[in-house]
């Protein structure tokens, strides 16, 4: 019997968006086999250590944050402490040390890495979500490489360096790393010089939430949205990285040759600013703010085209939500993105790479929207094959079989002939 223990943030804002899904998708997928399974929430609002377990037998333990609580922990001392009474209290607890596997999710736990190799005789796996730098210079690989080797960079660089080398240490100390996409497998062998042998690429799964039953009568009637009107969606944060400036322009676009379509933005962020860039066509765009995962997936039922014009994906759930929903897709070819989608469901626009940025060519992917828009019996077609898509290589059954082989090869696997890994590379 494995004994699991998977750690995750809660001051972490990605715990409602991409690892809170995967969170709650790994453990779906896992609860019924022969893995004992604890969720330890770090960083949590509670003021005492609680321990929940549910019905389905899967224990939740909470853990508060420290009393300071200073944001940037991952560089002082207050850190050490609180990951070293982290594993005090799991030593308290933990009765089963054997076959032990502690599974991370945020990349700056190096300190906790240590503590926890004092402590037991264990495995440590993270899976890579994201790199800090990403929030940065986004899908820009050509210049982290530049800032990178230059031996004569500013302070910003040395800062870029510093946040890069501590995401290299923590990686290179735990003994395995999930890669949800081929990319980040590629930039963590490449650019953090990690032995591949150690890597495995496991493509994140979702459980199928696709409603036959309801009809798009009433979910039009429910939400107010004429029969007429095509609908244009848009999930995720408001953010600079979702491309969100990008999608309001090239919709402006698309107005202006099909005025019978609405924009609906659904997610929380930063409202202000996209209010302002879209105030002389708001009465075309909705936001809804963050919705709950049954409303939204009304609007995934209801809408025509599903649009993803993210900066950088390390993997991409809403465009696998899209695909669940048989939504033809508009999408940026970024990152893990790119793979996530293929030709056969999306139209994808290139990233544009300048010196000092990246871009989307608005007048394309407006264009792209436009063709979906005006070609139905395509557009249908997309949809069918992204469906397909999904159940073939995103469904929780996929997802739950690759991971249970990867959580068992950990004790019968030998590491110094891994080759190969769970996700087809």
């Amino acid at each position: 019997m494995i004994n699991l223990y998977v750690f995750f943030y809660e001051t972490k804002r990605s715990a409602i968006y991409g690892i809170g899904t995967y969170l709650r998708e790994l453990t779906m997928a896992i609860k019924d086999s022969e893995i004992n399974v604890c969720v330890i929430h770090l960083f949590s609002d509670k003021t005492d250590m609680e321990i929940d377990i549910k019905t389905d037998g899967i224990s939740y333990w909470y853990i508060p944050a420290p009393i300071i609580g200073d944001l940037s922990y991952e560089n002082n001392r207050q850190s050490e402490l609180y990951y070293r009474n982290v594993v005090y209290l799991l030593r308290l607890q933990i009765k089963d040390t054997e076959r032990l596997v502690f599974h991370l999710n945020n990349n700056h736990s190096g300190k906790l890495v240590n503590e926890l190799r004092k402590t037991f005789d264990c495995r440590i796996i993270a899976t890579a979500h994201y790199f800090d730098w990403s929030f940065v210079i986004y899908d820009d690989l050509q210049q982290l490489r530049k800032i990178l080797n230059d031996k004569q960079s500013n302070v910003f660089g040395e800062n870029f360096k510093k946040s890069i080398e501590e995401e290299k240490l923590f990686f290179s100390n735990v003994d395995h790393v999930i890669c949800p996409s081929k990319y980040m497998y590629e930039v963590i062998c490449r650019d953090f010089g990690l032995d591949s042998a150690k890597i495995f690429v496991i493509s994140n799964g979702l459980t199928d939430g696709k409603n036959t039953i309801s009809k798009m009568y009433f979910l039009r009637k429910k939400w107010i949205i004429s029969s007429k009107e095509k609908i244009i969606l848009f999930a995720g944060r408001l953010d600079k990285i979702k491309g969100v400036s990008y999608l309001i322009k090239a919709f402006r676009e698309v107005l202006e040759k099909f005025p019978k379509c609405r924009l609906m933005i659904a997610g929380s962020g930063y409202y202000d600013m996209y209010f302002q860039e879209a105030k002389d066509i708001c009465t075309k765009i909705t936001f809804t703010g963050l919705l709950e995962k049954k409303e939204l997936y009304e609007l995934y039922q209801i809408a025509d085209i599903g649009v993803v014009p993210s900066l950088f994906e390390s993997f991409g759930f809403v465009a696998v939500e899209m695909m669940m929903h048989q939504l033809p897709i508009v999408a940026t070819a970024t990152s893990g993105l790119n793979e996530v989608v293929d030709d056969t469901c999306a139209l994808k626009v290139p990233i544009i790479s300048y010196s000092d940025r990246v871009e989307i060519d608005t007048g394309l992917f407006a264009k792209n929207i436009l063709y979906l828009l005006q070609h139905s019996k395509k557009s249908k077609k997309m949809g069918y094959n992204g469906r397909k898509r999904y159940l073939k290589e995103y469904s929780s059954e996929v997802f739950r079989r690759n991971m249970m082989n990867f959580y068992q090869s950990l004790f019968i696997y030998d590491t110094t002939d891994n080759t190969s890994n769970m996700g087809g590379m």
